[in-house]
């Protein structure tokens, strides 16, 4: 009997993996056998991913809770079901999907309905990120249209901007004074001077 392993993805690190954990405890996988990434699912350069695959070997059983916590691109993921079930030879068995579990119908048919599922949902999951990401696009494009501004308001420049500069300049007042006169960071402070060319 191999050993069981646990793998859990959330996108960012604000997410929450509870729900994914829960999921592993209930499937009784050792603690620390379970590996975490808090990373995209785009591809599979994930640090904890290769440490799990590294220390994974034949007859090992993997649990995931759902197709997409494996990754996102349809490509990818076949690559990688490939090497894990047929290169390393482990099991993989998808917590939310019953049929992928390679554990079941280790026969021609079993195999091949584990394979058309997988290769259907691995579509499914990389469909649904296009259809994300270009939603977004389209959200941004009509907010623009709309007037709406993205990323950090631009500071106005104070209309004593060249009184203050120059003050500063000979001396009559400390950078600390002129920045803030200006209601300005010092970053932005000497970005329009040289915007400006005042000083020249």
């Amino acid at each position: 009997m191999g050993k069981v392993y646990g793998y859990v993805r959330v996108s960012t690190a604000y997410q929450n993996e509870d729900r994914q954990m829960i999921a592993m405890q209930e499937k009784q996988v050792p603690t620390d056998h379970i590996y975490v990434d808090k990373q995209s699912g785009k591809d599979f350069n994930r640090p904890h991913y290769v440490q799990l695959v590294e220390r994974m070997q034949r007859g090992d059983l993997l649990y995931v809770l759902s197709i997409d916590r494996l990754g996102r691109n349809y490509e990818e993921i076949q690559n990688q079901w490939r090497i894990l079930t047929k290169e390393i030879g482990i099991d993989i068995c998808v917590i939310n999907m019953p049929l992928l579990d390679t554990r079941n119908g280790k026969d021609l048919m079993g195999n091949f309905i584990a394979d058309l599922v997988l290769q259907i949902l691995s579509f499914v999951a990389e469909t649904e990120r296009t259809n994300i990401k270009k939603r977004q696009q389209q959200g941004i494009a009509a907010a623009k249209a709309n007037g709406v501004k993205f990323g950090r308001p631009r500071t106005e420049i104070p209309t004593d901007f060249v009184k203050i500069v120059m003050d500063w300049k000979y001396k009559k007042i400390s950078l600390e004074e002129a920045l803030k006169k200006s209601h300005m960071s010092k970053s932005t402070f000497y970005r329009r001077l040289q915007e400006g060319k005042i000083l020249q």
